[in-house]
């Protein structure tokens, strides 16, 4: 990763400005109501991810990573905002303009079972994009293409001729990568790609995804929930609450020195082996509130362990700001 990590990337890869995804509330029989109720999935985010580093995308389950990662991709339009990737800016392109870029950019999914269709073959699979887009005009180029993705993932050519229910959860989660793999993108949107797999074969999806950045000259963003992951897999490190980044920096930072209190209690919950390094644990009081009635103030205020909070945070939300070089916070109480 070249330059400074307190230096703004003068052409990142993906550049987001307040970006916000909404989804309105069925109101049922009361549509004639004026109401904007809506779930605030994400809530104005603002973030940048260098070439050829990994993101880091963290949080608790329902904070909105997932579709924050959809929504960069515009597999699902945003409500507000404006999402650049690789120079494009990808809310001002057309249907047939979108289409011809899409192949720069490709999604891992979660699932390794219900992302592949079962009654296709794995050469139809990781084939079919390369045929939608008009990468290859024949079979036996689809087929040669096919089989170089398979390589890349370590997966052999007899696997061409078989189907998704033949092979290992692990092979699965190859066969996915080597499908987003087969057109050649840039920017790739891992979304927990390995936290359906057995912790046996984690680490060496982990290894081959650093291993394919490297050889293909990849940028990740990587949404998990497992902080023991991020730390082996990550450049930089973003934390998610209720739709919004309340902390984003480098990786050793935000484990070392982390300056937002709900990444304090999200690190005191990580397993530790050796009981004599055993962390303090952080408990978060309460429930995580509603992305509809979010509550006024900083978000995390109700949950909030530090005493004596100032009345800022229940009435002003906190701006992301710089709080060490390149290491931003949305807190009113975080010091350097």
């Amino acid at each position: 990763m070249s330059g400074r990590a307190d230096d703004p990337p003068a052409d990142p890869m993906v550049r987001v400005r307040g970006l916000k995804k909404h989804f309105p509330l069925d109101r049922g029989w009361f549509r004639w109501r004026n109401d904007a109720r809506a779930v605030r999935a994400v809530d104005g985010v603002d973030l940048d991810i260098r070439r050829g580093e990994t993101l880091a995308l963290v949080g608790e389950s329902g904070c909105g990573k997932s579709t924050l990662g959809r929504v960069l991709l515009r597999l699902v339009e945003p409500t507000a905002g404006e999402v650049v990737v690789d120079g494009v800016e990808l809310g001002k392109l057309g249907p047939r303009s979108l289409r011809e870029f899409r192949p720069r950019m490709q999604i891992i999914f979660q699932d390794p079972y219900s992302s592949l269709n079962p009654r296709m073959t794995v050469a139809t699979i990781v084939g079919e994009a390369l045929q939608v887009h008009r990468r290859v005009r024949t079979r036996a180029e689809r087929d040669e293409r096919v089989l170089e993705a398979l390589a890349k993932v370590g997966l052999r050519a007899d696997a061409m001729d078989r189907y998704p229910h033949e092979f290992s959860g692990g092979q699965r989660q190859r066969i996915g990568i080597a499908r987003a793999l087969a057109l050649g993108p840039r920017f790739v949107v891992a979304d927990e790609p390995i936290s359906a797999l057995d912790v046996s074969i984690q680490a060496q999806m982990v290894n081959l995804l650093r291993d394919l950045q490297r050889t293909e000259h990849l940028t990740y963003l990587f949404i998990s929930h497992d902080l023991r992951i991020v730390e082996h897999i990550a450049d930089r490190v973003a934390v998610m609450y209720l739709g919004k980044i309340v902390e984003i920096g480098d990786r050793d930072d935000v484990y070392t020195r982390a300056l937002h209190p709900y990444t304090q209690a999200l690190h005191s919950a990580v397993p530790v082996p050796d009981p004599a390094r055993r962390r303090s644990r952080i408990l978060l009081s309460g429930d995580v509130p509603s992305p509809v009635d979010p509550p006024a103030g900083c978000p995390f205020h109700p949950r909030c362990p530090v005493q004596d909070k100032p009345p800022a945070c229940f009435s002003e939300p906190p701006p992301l700001l710089e709080v060490r070089p390149g290491h931003r916070a949305a807190c009113h109480v975080a010091t350097a």
